[in-house]
């Protein structure tokens, strides 16, 4: 990381402000729930800049003109070579499987005048009330640790559906055709066009079956209604009922020569039934029963520890500068934060007897060395 934080992608010509230091106020920012550049020029101009790490003071207007000018590309480079590492370091040795998880979503509402990437949000009526700006993030998931890969704009004129196919493409370039094990995604991407992408870059996929094929729902239905579970499985607290069958016939336009799908029905302890089916081109022989629902399951990890995260913690939902590469910059820098955040909590700090902190305790101590008390507010 010490070469990506040294050339970041700076694109501009005669800087005063090196790239370094405010690429990596803005990463740290992110760790320490700074998540306005108005506070983060707050938080360089007072005394804990020097713990900070950071060697110059700037203003918000400096961060917004570096970021509308940086290189998307080198970030995404740089995420890709912080999971290389950490794969390389074993942070994901306890798991047999390494998932690739897409989903998207809206973020930074507007009234301000549009910028390309605004959707306009429409009532009933056809009434324009303000903006939001959507994008697509690819996670890993299924190995204890959520770790955001990157992320696609799309904006009017696009979809979630077209951004997802050209990130998972230029992610599994970056990482690599053998970095992970399976994609996994909800209904939106149980379509021929994205089954047949996840073939093109040479990993089995698991998706989520809605109503949106109602052909294979109905068989589905037809072959396990009445029928009782295949196998139960015990999974923590849960009690796991599961339904698998490989020879379904696959919808006209998916060229699979058959299709496979598990339905599970999850009891909980409090007597709540969560009732899905999933859909994959795992064959039964390569991908047990058991492993096909946990990799289910895991989609939800972007959902809780990408999303969630991500907007309630890392500042996500604001938008800091108004233009749509700077927008696109901050998104990726928040990711390379909580890759940064995570690994160091979750696997440098765990080792030994050491118990897991939690982010906000990192947090805590992060201001404490700079010099606070407490943390301050951050909004």
């Amino acid at each position: 990381m010490k070469a990506y934080f040294r050339q970041p992608g700076d694109g501009r010509i005669h800087p005063h402000i090196a790239a370094t230091d405010i690429v990596w106020a803005v990463v740290m920012s992110r760790i320490l729930r700074v998540t306005s550049f108005l506070r983060l020029e707050w938080l360089v101009h007072s005394a804990g800049r020097v713990g900070l790490g950071v060697k110059a003071a700037f203003g918000d207007d400096a961060l917004a003109y570096c970021t509308e000018r940086m290189d998307p590309e080198t970030t995404r480079l740089a995420l890709a070579e912080a999971l290389h590492q950490a794969k390389r370091n074993k942070a994901f040795e306890n798991s047999r499987f390494i998932g690739l998880a897409l989903d998207g979503t809206g973020a930074g509402r507007t009234y301000k005048e549009p910028c390309p990437l605004c959707d306009p949000i429409k009532d009933a009526k056809g009434e324009v009330h303000g903006s939001l700006h959507h994008f697509v993030l690819i996670s890993v998931v299924g190995t204890g640790l959520t770790l955001p890969i990157d992320v696609e704009p799309y904006g009017p004129g696009d979809s979630e559906y077209a951004a997802a196919q050209r990130l998972l493409r230029r992610a599994v370039a970056h990482l690599g055709p053998r970095f992970a094990d399976y994609v996994v995604g909800d209904g939106a991407y149980a379509t021929a066009p994205f089954l047949h992408t996840t073939e093109e870059v040479g990993l089995p996929v698991v998706a989520r079956l809605k109503e949106n094929l109602p052909l294979l729902a109905a068989a589905v239905r037809a072959r396990f209604d009445g029928q009782p579970p295949h196998a139960v499985f015990q999974e923590g607290d849960d009690r796991v009922e599961v339904w698998d069958a490989d020879d379904f016939d696959p919808w006209e336009t998916l060229q699979w020569p058959t299709v496979r799908v598990l339905r599970y029905r999850q009891h909980k302890p409090d007597g709540t039934v969560i009732q899905a089916e999933w859909l994959t081109n795992f064959s039964i022989a390569k991908l047990g029963s058991l492993s096909f629902y946990r990799m289910a399951k895991s989609r939800w990890e972007i959902e809780n520890g990408g999303f969630n995260d991500g907007k309630n913690r890392y500042g996500m939902e604001h938008i800091c500068h108004h233009e749509p590469n700077s927008i696109l910059i901050v998104w990726l820098l928040i990711a390379l934060a909580m890759v940064i955040e995570r690994l160091y909590r979750l696997r440098f700090l765990h080792r030994g007897d050491h118990g897991v902190r939690s982010a906000q305790q990192l947090c805590d101590y992060l201001w404490l060395t700079l010099g606070f008390r407490s943390s301050p507010d951050t909004g």
